[in-house]
């Protein structure tokens, strides 16, 4: 009975929760209505421009390597910061709570706000969107792979202390290889979801395929744009099957 009460409770709060979201954010089924209206403007999208897809293309190439190298160095940083902000790596309490709340303070920021920042000091281009993916990787790598650090067997590493290695060297060699495919899983992630974060990075100044699309859009060019939609939609098509096939080997 108790758990019938229960139940009807979070039911009526979802009820309430779902009804306040709708409220608060205009949900309305029957703007549809003018569903032409969108009819007529995606006519307008074809057809494609495709003499200007040799540009487009290296656009898309600078995405890529955006999204490539803030995640490789987000994992680079991030990686030895870990150790230092898992409990059964870090060398004191002080030192893990100061690298956890650190890595929890960094990961809070969204690439965008990073981006703006960076993007206002440092000018416009792909440089400082490389930047602020790697910040914000930096935090959430550092926090994943801290965690596989925790969740890791310390049989390993108290062996190799009792021959006499030195805490980082056990840590390093006994910790390492277990969580590695884990770590390269979660890497590709990020590389995944860092693709999509370039492009809105690319509404602000940041370069790539991204900014592309957003001029072609501002200058009325829609038969440009919808090339560059379809450009975007293969790559990250073929980047998550390339991350999937990853996993799945390495996993």
């Amino acid at each position: 009975m108790w758990f019938k009460k229960r139940s009807l409770v979070i039911y009526a709060l979802l009820v309430v929760a779902i009804f306040i979201s709708m409220r608060l954010t205009e949900f309305d089924l029957t703007k549809f209505r003018d569903f032409r209206n969108m009819i007529d403007f995606l006519s307008q999208w074809f057809p494609m421009d495709f003499t200007r897809l040799p540009g487009m293309l290296e656009d898309t190439l600078a995405t890529l390597a955006m999204a490539f190298l803030g995640s490789f160095l987000g994992l680079i940083i991030g990686l030895p910061l870990s150790f230092l902000a898992a409990r059964n790596t870090a060398h004191s309490k002080l030192v893990f709570h100061f690298f956890r709340v650190a890595l929890s303070f960094v990961r809070s920021v969204p690439e965008i706000v990073f981006g703006l920042i960076l993007l206002t000091t440092l000018g416009l281009g792909p440089f400082p969107a490389v930047l602020a993916i790697t910040f914000h990787n930096i935090g959430v790598m550092g926090k994943l792979i801290s965690e596989l650090i925790e969740a890791a067997d310390t049989g390993p590493q108290e062996a190799m202390k009792a021959v006499g290695a030195k805490r980082w060297v056990a840590s390093l060699f006994s910790i390492l290889p277990q969580i590695w495919p884990n770590v390269l899983s979660n890497f590709f992630y990020r590389f995944e979801v860092a693709i999509r974060t370039s492009l809105i990075l690319g509404f602000i100044g940041g370069g790539g395929i991204g900014q592309r699309l957003f001029n072609d859009f501002n200058t009325f060019n829609y038969s440009s744009v919808s090339l560059d939609v379809l450009i975007i939609m293969v790559m990250v098509i073929l980047v998550d099957s390339l991350g999937s096939f990853v996993r799945n080997r390495v996993i």
